[in-house]
């Protein structure tokens, strides 16, 4: 990702992580209004998807609701 600098970012990451790092990371990119996500496990080295935050924000709401759970 060459448009934006990602290294030294406010990652975050769910509390519910394992300690193996097998989680997702996110960072907003101010001033872009663009939400960044990448694989933890190998942070800085990590691909990182963009997204706007209105996408990103609709993504974590369908989460919230269920919509991507796997059937038990």
């Amino acid at each position: 990702m060459s448009d934006f600098d990602v290294i030294g970012r406010g990652w975050r990451r769910s509390t519910h992580c394992n300690a193996n790092g097998t989680c997702v990371e996110v960072a907003v990119l101010s001033p872009s209004e663009l939400v960044a996500a990448r694989d933890a496990a190998y942070g800085d080295r990590s691909p990182v998807l963009t997204f706007d935050r209105a996408v990103w924000s609709g993504f974590i709401n369908r989460l919230k609701e269920g919509a991507f759970d796997l059937p038990r």
